[in-house]
């Protein structure tokens, strides 16, 4: 009798444990029974939300399901514009699980094959939107005109996967690299050439700043000339008066100092050698200071 306690209440404890689950923060489920959504009377899905659930024992399959808005952010795809131009465009989706039971049959209830049919579906979108504007259009001013298109779109073809797409948005837009080397290789030349002009010009300036300059220069060095010869002639022209009027005074002191300049610039160096005859007049004021 008491093993048959020990069995009913192992038989109580499993049912009850095979009866319920639990459904995490942040996420919901569905039940299958018998491989098939458990439904309400309106044939909706049942969605259990988060917390302590109860189904069927033994015959119920419990699929948790993140409730939560997801981010797809794929990798960049190549779109081209009504003017036949190739654009590589990187965009994301915001999107979340609106019909549970829609999710589980159409993408499996696997987020990686539910984002892999999104992303077809919103490129779609975006390729339509794209190829119907200019790349003028496309950066200048429609891209959030482009933005609600693609997201309106994206909403209609996502509803039969049961998901609601919230939000489209183009985080950047590029030409292709062939594309865009091609216009740097453009862009370098025209820059270059602009550069060689403006030395040009920049040089033919400064040969006739020079120019200007040197010419200044040259009348100014002529002015200067003029100006110190003429001031030396006035010079002479008054030191030959000075040393006239000092001759018509004394004549005799006046040859005096002349010879006395003329033995202080003869005998100015040491190694300075002279032969002249004793008896010249040149040592005239000499001699006389001998004698005295």
């Amino acid at each position: 009798m008491k093993n048959f306690s020990l069995v009913v209440l192992l038989a109580a404890v499993v049912l009850c444990f095979s009866s319920v689950f639990v459904v995490p923060e942040g996420q919901k489920a569905i039940v299958m029974l018998f491989s098939k959504v458990q439904k309400d009377d309106s044939g909706e899905a049942i969605v259990y939300d988060p917390g302590l659930q109860f189904k069927v024992p033994f015959f119920s399959q419990v699929r948790r399901i993140d409730a939560r808005i997801q981010t797809l952010d794929g990798a960049p795809d190549r779109f081209v514009t009504s003017e036949k131009k190739d654009l590589i465009v990187d965009s994301f989706v915001k999107w979340r699980v609106s019909n549970f039971s829609a999710f589980y049959l159409r993408a499996r209830g696997d987020k990686q094959y539910a984002e892999t049919l999104l992303e077809q579906k919103v490129n779609n979108g975006l390729r339509t939107n794209f190829g119907t504007r200019t790349i003028r259009e496309i950066v200048s001013g429609e891209r959030s005109e482009l933005m609600e298109e693609a997201l309106v779109q994206a909403s209609e073809s996502a509803q039969e996967l049961g998901i609601e797409v919230l939000d489209v948005r183009v985080k950047q837009i590029n030409l292709p690299s062939e594309v865009s080397n091609s216009i740097y290789q453009r862009m370098r030349a025209e820059r270059a050439a602009v550069a060689k002009e403006h030395r040009s010009e920049g040089q033919e300036k400064a040969e006739k700043i020079r120019a200007e300059v040197d010419r200044r220069v040259t009348v100014m060095l002529a002015n200067a000339e003029r100006n110190a010869r003429s001031v030396r002639g006035q010079g002479d022209a008054k030191a030959a008066g000075i040393y006239a009027g000092a001759y018509n005074k004394d004549p005799e002191f006046f040859s005096f100092v002349r010879s006395l300049e003329a033995y202080k610039n003869t005998f100015n160096d040491k190694q300075d050698v002279m032969v002249l005859s004793p008896d010249s007049e040149f040592f005239k004021y000499m001699k006389g200071a001998a004698s005295q």
